[in-house]
């Protein structure tokens, strides 16, 4: 039975995971991710994400358990997944010329010792100068519904940005690999051990 545990239901998490070809099972949490009121960007992705891995724990009582969460952020404003193709448009046309921040909340709980693990990353997109033609057929072909930002890095989303700025671009994607493996260390389980 593998030691890890991922905290998450996304394929995009899971295919991120499978890059550090440590054996792992997976299990969706569910909860609750309103924001609560006044909670700064960053307290909210660290909640979301210990949240998730504390959701596992009793079902995973000796295992170190990995919890994820990610916001965009634009002008001061925290976007949430379009759920709709009007939304993931006017998200875009929004974003057109513009930089997002993108934060993602990172949880390691070894459920077995109690020890929690939290902490986030930044990434920030700065998108080229979008048509509204582009945008439309960009949305009707990728379907970025359940993307925070409306769009699939990982996709052909690539082809909407003018760069990308950040330390490590699996955070953009919703699990920061870089981070991960110095808290899997950290907990005894390296990844090239």
């Amino acid at each position: 039975m593998p030691r890890l545990v991922l905290a998450s239901g996304s394929r995009w998490r899971r295919q991120l995971l499978d890059r550090l070809e440590i054996p792992y099972a997976w299990q969706s949490p569910d909860i609750d991710e309103t924001p609560h009121s006044d909670e700064p960007p960053e307290a909210l992705v660290e909640r979301l994400a210990l949240t998730k891995a504390r959701r596992l724990a009793e079902a995973w009582p000796e295992h170190l358990i990995i919890g994820s969460d990610q916001v965009a952020l634009f002008e001061g404003e925290i976007l949430g997944k379009p759920l709709d193709a009007s939304t993931a448009r006017a998200n875009l046309a929004r974003f057109s010329g513009h930089r997002v921040r993108f934060l993602t909340g990172l949880a390691l709980l070894d459920s077995r010792h109690g020890r929690e693990r939290v902490c986030h990353e930044t990434y920030d997109v700065v998108f080229r100068r979008l048509g509204e033609d582009e945008i439309a057929r960009y949305v009707d072909k990728e379907k970025p519904l359940d993307s925070a930002g409306s769009f699939r890095m990982e996709g052909l989303g690539i082809a909407l940005f003018e760069r990308l700025e950040g330390d490590d671009p699996n955070t953009l994607v919703g699990l920061p690999l870089i981070r991960l493996c110095a808290l899997l260390r950290e907990a005894g389980l390296d990844p090239l051990g």
